[in-house]
């Protein structure tokens, strides 16, 4: 320390007096990933809505997965599904991995891929946002966006990624819809998480599915380290079976109606979900209504810039919240943020294609200001 700065060191007294006012709180640890990108992935913050919260008289807390060096929840997935398939031998220096996604899986398997040397091959669904695409492509994968299909058709998405990664030699397919390496990425990192940064008071959990490893993961470790304590609620949009079939006990799958949102909802169900389903308490159904305007309020309330999938979630934990008692905490998952739909969700004129503008309030129309 230079000399002259030498009076602000404080003195070895100061430090105990002042650590012995200081709430029972851990002191700040500063994070280095010294592995480079994937030692960044995970240790996401959890962050009260408040003003929601305040409403509601529950706490509403979402994790900010958007926070993750890939920015989504896709990251965590992603990692663990390279790291299971090294350790099984399924690829090797120089590989290639293939995949098929509707965006942030791919993006976080780019990310991985570019930090570990291998090739990243994306097959994806051409309805999906024209700038997961061109970052998919600035990440230096190879990308082929492709009619949609229902999965027991030849031609969807994941089974051409599969045929694809096939036709190669020293490539793997991760499959992550039922790859349960997937579901281990959230009973190891983010339902501990969860776990820990409540302190153990977590009463609610609820969110959104695509592949199924994120709700399945977390409710899995919630349950066992609570004893089944925790509430757990899949949250599903239009046109996705899984509320139907959860509601029926596996006897129907309603396919009825459609979303605006990207990357959930499912048409059967996959093998990261499948082992958690019987443990899973509920299940909700939120109208493209609700979550636009959740949207919208987050931005405008709490400073929040997410994408449909996390507003989803938020509404599906006011709703789980409002079935448990007053001061309880429910969690759920802000996937990733609002940049890679900006230019859908704050247009006007495709709000209004989508008969979504005039249901946000007057004081949100003004966010829309997108052509």
């Amino acid at each position: 320390m230079n000399r002259n700065l030498a009076f602000l060191r404080p003195s070895p007294r100061f430090f105990s007096s002042a650590l012995r006012t200081q709430s029972n709180k851990l002191p700040f640890v500063p994070l280095v990933a010294e592995n480079g990108f994937v030692d960044a992935i995970g240790n996401t913050p959890l962050i009260k809505l408040n003003k929601l919260s305040d409403q509601l008289e529950r706490n509403i807390y979402a994790k900010a997965e958007w926070m993750n060096p890939g920015g989504s929840v896709k990251d965590r997935a992603a990692l663990y599904i390279i790291q299971d398939a090294e350790a099984k031998g399924q690829i090797q220096a120089g590989g290639t991995v293939v995949e098929g996604t509707a965006g942030n899986t791919g993006i976080g398997l780019a990310h991985v891929c570019r930090s570990r040397g291998y090739k990243c091959v994306i097959y994806m669904p051409n309805t999906q946002a024209a700038s997961k695409i061109d970052l998919l492509k600035l990440l230096g994968a190879e990308v082929y966006p492709v009619p949609v299909k229902p999965f027991d058709d030849p031609m969807n998405y994941n089974h051409q990624a599969k045929r694809h990664a096939e036709s190669l030699d020293n490539a793997v397919w991760t499959n992550q819809f039922d790859n349960t390496a997937n579901r281990n990425a959230h009973i190891q990192s983010t339902g501990p998480e969860i776990w820990a940064q409540l302190d153990g008071k977590v009463d609610g959990f609820t969110c959104s599915t695509g592949t199924g490893g994120t709700l399945a993961g977390v409710t899995r470790y919630l349950k066992e380290i609570s004893n089944g304590k925790v509430k757990s609620v899949l949250a599903d949009p239009p046109g996705s079976v899984l509320y139907s079939y959860i509601k029926t006990n596996g006897k129907e799958l309603d396919r009825s109606g459609s979303s605006f949102t990207e990357g959930i909802g499912q048409g059967r169900v996959t093998d990261n979900l499948k082992p958690d389903l019987e443990i899973i308490d509920d299940a909700i159904r939120i109208p493209d209504e609700e979550s636009i305007v959740m949207l919208y309020r987050l931005l405008d309330e709490e400073g929040i810039y997410i994408g449909g999938t996390g507003a989803l979630n938020v509404v599906a934990a006011a709703e789980v919240a409002k079935t448990l008692p007053k001061g309880s905490n429910v969690v759920t998952i802000l996937a990733d943020s609002a940049h890679k739909y900006s230019d859908r969700i704050f247009s006007k004129k495709w709000l209004q294609q989508k008969n979504l503008y005039d249901v946000l309030p007057a004081n949100l129309q003004k966010y829309a200001i997108l052509d």
